[in-house]
């Protein structure tokens, strides 16, 4: 691959698409330039699983003007791919249609795992190398990716349906934020996530990290309110729920380093992952600043490269 090469990945989540650009520069990938849109696709599923043409809409605009971005890119330089959400609606293919069509490139629908994989190289590379065992996660607004890796080789990973969006739509309706509704969702969750500590045994690993979404949230509200940067404790989430619990409901909820687009899923994304401090008996968790997006340039690099 020539230095100078344009690359670029497209992540359709279930709660916003990015857009990755930058430039292929002596091994590493130079970013110039991000955007993200909050879609909420994954809240526009019916009952029967099928997208509503509201939020088809929504995922059709922000695709053309992710399109308008990448025009004159070659299909070699970018790769597009949907999650959870595509996974599960029954009319996927229609919106896949046309949104293939205003992107201007193929959109790839992976699998769980493979989702997993691109997470771990996303995260395995923006950490320094080294021999430690990771376990990473990463909680998405309808799936949650658990991965235990070395290096940059995943050796276990998996994807659970469990995810920000649809707890909060199932257990948080209308944003309403109680006690009882916490510890509903947070069984719920370890109910759905209750063979984690015999596929991920805890020594298997030795650091836990959290990518993207939920996590990344809940860091930036902790730093806001003057916890150490980079990391979740559990002190920090107990803190957390204190405040959405007196808050009452997320339309009520006020806090420095809480975006807008947040605020609805907040509760549902909370829950899971104080679960999985519970299932794991974490008392931290450290935030990786790589995710899918990185995975996929990753990906890209070492296809030109083979």
């Amino acid at each position: 691959m020539q230095n100078g090469t344009r690359l670029a990945a497209v992540d359709l989540g279930s709660n916003s698409f990015r857009l990755e650009i930058g430039r292929y520069d002596h091994g590493q990938f130079v970013r110039s330039e991000y955007l993200k849109e909050t879609v909420r696709q994954g809240g526009g599923l019916d009952a029967e699983r099928n997208l509503s043409t509201e939020v088809m809409e929504r995922g059709w605009d922000c695709l053309a003007r992710f399109g308008e971005r990448l025009a004159g890119f070659h299909p070699e330089e970018v790769r597009a791919v949907a999650t959870q959400t595509l996974r599960e609606a029954r009319n996927r293919d229609q919106f896949l249609a046309r949104a293939t069509t205003v992107l201007g490139f193929p959109i790839d629908v992976i699998s769980g795992r493979e989702e997993a994989r691109l997470i771990y190289q996303g995260v395995a590379h923006a950490l320094p190398q080294s021999d430690e065992k990771r376990l990473v996660v990463d909680i998405g607004g309808r799936s949650t990716e658990l991965i235990v890796g070395q290096g940059f080789t995943p050796k276990v990973m998996e994807s659970y349906r469990v995810g920000s969006i649809a707890w909060s739509t199932r257990y948080f309706p209308d944003g309403k934020f109680t006690a009882r509704a916490f510890e509903t969702a947070e069984v719920a969750a370890q109910a759905v996530l209750d063979e984690v500590l015999s596929v991920y045994p805890r020594e298997s690993w030795t650091a836990a990290y959290g990518s993207a979404g939920t996590v990344g949230a809940v860091v930036d509200v902790l730093v806001a309110a003057g916890w150490p940067a980079g990391r979740v404790t559990r002190d920090g989430l107990d803190w957390l729920m204190d405040r959405l619990l007196k808050a009452q409901s997320a339309d009520k909820l006020r806090m420095e380093g809480m975006r807008d687009d947040r605020r609805a899923i907040i509760g549902g994304g909370l829950s899971i992952l104080r679960a999985l401090f519970d299932l794991f008996g974490l008392d931290e968790m450290e935030q990786a600043t790589g995710g899918l997006r990185h995975g996929l340039i990753y990906d890209l690099m070492e296809r030109a490269l083979d």
